[in-house]
Formats: C-alpha cells, structure tokens, sequence
C-alpha cells in the first residue's frame, strides 16, 4: 500500500467529493452561499474561492491518497477567508490561528492509521508556515440540525442544500472527538463550542488518540462517489475554472476608488 498526502489545489480538487466541491457553506456568506447552490454555480464559486486563498495564502488543504485513490481530506483556511464562520454563536477564530473546517476518512480505509497520518500531516505543513494554532468549531452530541445530510441515506444526500436554517454549515466536526486529540475549548456553548490546538510544540500521538482520530473523521457525513485516479484527474480543476487572464482576487469598491484618487494625484 503506498500512500500520499496532495496539497489541495486547482488541478487536485477533483478528488474530494462531489458534495463537498459544489458546497460554499464555509467560503461564502449564508445568502450568497444559498444563491450559488440554486443557481447550481457553487462548485465554480468554490473553485474561485479556492484560487483566491492560493494566491493570497496557499493551499487550503491536504488529501490523503491511497495506491493513487483519494480516501480522505482536510480542509483548513485563514478565519478571514472563511465568512461562513460569522454565523456560529462563538465566532470569531481567534486572528492568529487557521480554521479546520472539515475533515473525513472514508470508511473503507478506517483503522488504517489515516486519520493520524493526514492530522500530522496538516500540523506538520501548518507549522511550516508558521501558524501558531488550529480552531475548530465543533457540533456536541445531539446538536445536528434535523434534515442534515447525517440524517438522510447517502444518495440523498448530494440534493441537501449546503446551509441550514441557521445558516450554520451541515459538516462540523464533534467536539468530544476533536478534544479527545488534543482540542482544548477556548469559547464553551451548548451547541457549537470553539476549540484550539497549539502548535508549534512536539505532540505525543498514543493509541487512544489514533483511534479518536479515525473516528473523528469517519464521523462527518459528507457522501463519497467512486474516485477516479489521481493521475487522471490532474489538471482537471484548473481546466475547468480557467478564466480570462488576470482573472484573480475580486478588489473591493473601496480599493478602486483609492487607486482612481492616486491616480488623479
């Protein structure tokens, strides 16, 4: 078995789920995440999304490759390029720490050490970069909206809008697990707690935090579809959402109203 970790990436979007590509949940505002769900524009919006934090920042995350599948995912970004998160009760990410959004073993590869693998690798490339903590925000036993995706069959489960009705995002993590791998709360709540690692320090993986893990990222319920191979996917995502060049990060109106200024100056 050979595995892999791929940095998630225009020509690598493609190998995490279908639901998870066509959901702006995280990356857009609630009403405008609902806009580009049924004007069936998600997906590209996520694909202009993902451009933009790489351009501005990097990758927004790590995909775990088994003998060339895809068997999971972890996807993370700066609390300032995911507005979703102002809808949680504790928002905001605390300005120096990198929001995990979501993350997924699917179940077929469990108890193969891959959710360790993948978490270490994210800590691992976080720190790199010189992050000084990961915040999640985590869903507590009981706390998933009636309706969710967790709730319905699997083929139903690509049709469920990506926003709730309190405009919370459908794939939170637990909270329980992710304290049981080393997440400490920083803002408490009945429903939807803030939690924190620090990084930058060495952390000690045990057995039972293994375990957590694999449970942990099995316990999101994002759908998966037969995955084609990596090789065979590279380069799609960046076929698909290339645009006129140029084409980047869109300026506020602000920003072109200071540049006419100067420019009269």
């Amino acid at each position: 078995m050979t595995r892999a970790l791929v940095p998630l990436s225009m020509s690598t979007i493609g190998l995490i789920p279908k639901c998870c590509r066509s959901c702006v949940a995280w990356e857009l505002e609630a009403a405008a995440a609902r806009t580009a769900a049924e004007s069936g524009e998600a997906e590209f919006e996520k694909e202009i999304w993902l451009s933009g934090v790489m351009l501005t920042w990097g990758s927004a995350g790590q995909i775990a490759v088994v003998d060339d599948e895809p068997v999971g995912f972890a996807l993370f970004a700066p609390p300032t390029a995911v507005p979703g998160a102002s809808a949680f009760p504790t928002a905001p990410v605390s300005p120096d720490a990198v929001l995990l959004t979501t993350a997924r073993i699917e179940p077929t590869h469990r108890d193969q050490g891959l959710a360790r693998y993948l978490m270490e690798g994210v800590i691992r490339e976080l720190t790199r970069r010189g992050v000084r903590a990961i915040e999640l925000f985590g869903r507590e036993d009981g706390a998933a909206p009636e309706g969710s995706p967790a709730d319905l069959p699997a083929d139903e489960r690509d049709d469920v809008h990506p926003v709730g009705d309190d405009d919370i995002p459908p794939c939170v993590l637990p909270a329980g697990f992710a304290r049981t791998v080393g997440f400490t709360d920083v803002k408490p709540h009945h429903r939807y707690p803030r939690l924190r690692l620090e990084l930058g320090r060495d952390i000690g993986w045990k057995a039972q935090v293994e375990a957590a893990l694999e449970e942990l990222f099995a316990s999101v319920s994002i759908p998966a579809s037969p995955p084609p191979a990596v090789r065979e996917l590279a380069g799609v995502g960046a076929n698909r959402a290339a645009g006129p060049p140029g084409v980047g990060l869109r300026p506020s109106r602000g920003c072109a109203a200071r540049g006419r200024a100067d420019r009269r100056t």
